[in-house]
């Protein structure tokens, strides 16, 4: 069974809502490091209609720290089902997700609802500029939808804990999505050390984008075999497994290599804010670097 295409275009988009598909639900993930507030700015000075506002510290996060450490741990399957039906998300419910940074936010909520077995979800490639740039307008009204019920599974499919990943370094192909200078320890803006995991590969998501939208098919896939990644070539290996600060942006590679046909990786939620933080070796500079003996 093919998987469903992750995205939809802003033409599509704006053809549903001209429509006005009952069952359509789009979601404003906009949300910007350092500034917990920018997100919910943005969102009241002009979002798409319809829109709802999600954001990834309140609504995609449980910041009490249920399921796994780091900066933005997944809230329970349950608690994360109960919030999606409050703003009106339920079964069969079309999701359309958003946001102003290449996808990267929103892939966060892709992926969720995905993973817990919601497969009508999409991410709108090109972000708010592609709604615009279609015609589409903004509004600042904002909608009070009904409450839904949304069943999904009771637990967190595709995920590595710290002490399993640690095992297994040196025999997983482990991509770093944040940006290289990150990576490389030159510069760390939130977490306690500067450097990356070691054994983990330089592949920042933004490279997955060619003029803020997804690259084509072969192209990702391409780049994923470039990076060692399972099932990139004809002698496929264990399952990626993604890395960034937080466990959000590393899911922009879940979206690319599903778009180019590849298996699903394994996300290590807590990433490097969970690595950084427990006393385990890091890595700098360019090289992936030996596993820890």
């Amino acid at each position: 069974m093919t998987a469903p295409n992750p995205l939809i275009t802003a033409e599509e988009l704006l053809a549903l809502a001209h429509s006005g598909a009952p069952d359509l639900r789009i979601v404003d993930c906009r949300w910007v490091l350092g500034r917990p507030e920018a997100g919910a700015e943005a969102y009241r000075a002009g979002h798409l209609p319809g829109a709802i506002h999600l954001d990834l510290d309140a609504d995609l996060s449980d910041l009490d720290g249920f399921g796994a450490p780091g900066r933005h741990p997944l809230p329970s399957p349950a608690a994360f089902a109960e919030r999606m039906g409050r703003v009106g998300i339920g079964d069969g419910d079309l999701v359309a997700a958003y946001d102003d940074a290449g996808g990267w936010v929103a892939a966060r909520l892709w992926w969720m609802l995905d993973v817990l077995g919601h497969e009508r979800v999409r991410i709108l490639d090109g972000g708010i500029a592609a709604w615009v740039a279609a015609g589409g307008e903004l509004t600042v009204d904002v909608p009070t939808p009904a409450p839904a019920v949304l069943p999904l599974a009771d637990r967190w499919e595709r995920v590595i804990a710290r002490d399993e990943l640690k095992a297994h370094l040196g025999s997983v192909v482990l991509l770093d999505a944040r940006a290289a200078p990150r990576y490389r320890g030159e510069v760390e803006p939130i977490d306690p050390v500067a450097g990356h995991i070691p054994t983990a590969i330089s592949a920042p998501f933004d490279e997955n984008l060619a003029d803020g939208r997804f690259r084509p098919a072969g192209e990702l896939a391409e780049r994923f075999a470039e990076l060692g990644a399972a099932g990139a070539s004809a002698a496929p290996g264990p399952p990626a497994v993604l890395s960034c600060g937080s466990g959000t942006s590393a899911l922009h590679h879940a979206v690319a290599m599903r778009l180019a046909g590849l298996p699903d990786p394994i996300l290590y939620v807590g990433s490097f804010s969970d690595w950084s933080r427990s006393g385990e070796p890091v890595t700098a500079g360019p090289e992936p670097g030996e596993p820890p003996g």
